[in-house]
């Protein structure tokens, strides 16, 4: 199965790679090779346009290697780092509830990498060129580390002489201790602005260390740009950042945020900036809101598929290929579905009751279908081509959680063990 789902990856890599020509590849490509000659990495223009890179200038860093390569090999690069991101972000994120239905997790892994291949986020990072996968990845990393450091003070209080026998080596003790948790949310943040919420979530919900973390690790990095290109990191903060126009229109079809949305109802190159900040700043409260009780209730995937969900629905440009969190939002509403089904032990009056979690299991099936079909681009009506910041708005205000699915707090098992043994 493993070898058959390797073979059929490669053949869709293959044809994404040759739909999408690596065209976002091929300008940051171009940018960077500018930049090297002494041209200046925002001073190039995709060749008949007016159109430039807004890569950061970490990111640009970072991408230098590839930008020597032929084109087609640093797109299978890039494609093979983002396949092995998305694989192991769903060995994270589908380990945790396969277990908890006791059911095992690799071959469940391996079907929903293969359906997650199908859907538009996936099919334009991959052929484009973009690394919103390794994104993924990264601040998937984070969510392991803060449960690994949770798992670490929960066996401190329930088994305090193990906490003595710290494993061997210092990577050893950072795995079982989690210590790296805030360094993929800050490489992340360095590379793009949009996973700069996750700070913020990590100091909404008190996790200090983890947030300062991220926060030293962006600022880190943006020094040393600072330091190396001096002048593209003026023009990055001073100008770059701010021209949300630079990679293309607000207003185009590929650009599924209520800023794109609002331009395009209102028939406009720009959106309307105080109608959009309301709206904006609305939806963030409700979305770190709903990610808070997830966190306290133990469901740390639901809280960052929350929080990720709202940074895409909330910036101004948010193409196809960075919705990447809308996989994780579909995965929780099936294992809602499921969670309903287990749970029925009587029928009660109605659809529902006959069938236990069939709403979730609709929504999931409805969510997966419109991100793999992307029907914006075939359709004119008004709600089709809004339709994927309309599913991020749903998402963001009826995402479930399950209480205690994914703690990434310490729990005292010997106390709870004890109270329940008074009671």
């Amino acid at each position: 199965m493993v070898t058959l789902g390797a073979a059929g990856t490669l053949v869709a890599v293959t044809i994404m790679i040759r739909g999408y020509a690596l065209s976002g590849l091929a300008v940051d490509r171009g940018a960077i090779r500018s930049w090297l000659t002494g041209d200046g990495l925002y001073a190039y223009h995709e060749p008949g346009t007016l159109l430039g890179s807004a890569i950061s200038p970490p990111g640009a860093f970072a991408l230098t290697p590839l930008a020597l390569l032929p084109l087609p090999v640093g797109g299978w690069v890039l494609a093979l780092a983002g396949l092995a991101a998305l694989t192991l972000a769903m060995v994270a994120l589908v380990g945790p509830i396969a277990r908890r239905h006791g059911r095992p997790a690799y071959p469940i892994v391996v079907v929903v990498v293969l359906l997650a291949l199908a859907t538009e986020p996936v099919r334009a990072a991959l052929g484009l060129g973009r690394w919103d996968l390794v994104l993924f990845g990264l601040v998937v990393a984070d969510l392991i580390a803060l449960r690994r450091s949770a798992w670490a003070r929960s066996r401190e209080l329930w088994w305090p002489r193990r906490a003595t026998s710290a494993p061997r080596g210092p990577l050893g003790r950072v795995w079982a201790t989690g210590s790296w948790a805030g360094v993929g949310i800050g490489l992340a943040t360095a590379l793009a602005v949009s996973p700069g919420l996750f700070i913020l979530y990590l100091a909404l919900t008190r996790r200090w260390r983890a947030a300062l973390t991220a926060l030293g690790t962006a600022a880190t990095l943006a020094a040393a740009a600072l330091l190396v290109a001096p002048s593209e990191t003026a023009a990055w903060f001073g100008e770059v950042l701010w021209r949300l126009d630079r990679t293309g229109g607000v207003e185009r079809i590929g650009n599924q945020s209520l800023a794109g949305v609002l331009a395009r109802l209102y028939n406009s190159a720009t959106t309307p900036l105080l109608l959009w900040a309301s709206f904006a700043l609305l939806l963030v409260a409700v979305g770190f809101i709903r990610a808070r009780a997830a966190h306290r209730e133990g469901d740390e995937i639901t809280a960052f598929t929350l929080v990720g969900v709202t940074g895409a629905v909330v910036g101004p440009v948010t193409l196809p290929n960075e919705l990447i969190w809308v996989l994780p939002g579909v995965l929780l509403m099936v294992a809602a579905g499921v969670r309903e089904r287990w749970a029925a032990v009587r029928p009660r009056p109605g659809l529902g009751g006959r069938y236990p979690g069939l709403g979730w299991f609709v929504a999931a099936g409805a969510g997966y279908l419109l991100f793999l079909f992307a029907p914006m681009w075939t359709s004119g009506d008004v709600l089709v081509r809004n339709a994927y910041a309309i599913a991020l708005i749903v998402m963001v205000n009826a995402l479930p959680w399950s209480s205690g699915a994914a703690p990434a707090f310490p729990i005292d098992r010997w106390t709870d063990k004890r109270r329940s043994l008074r009671t």
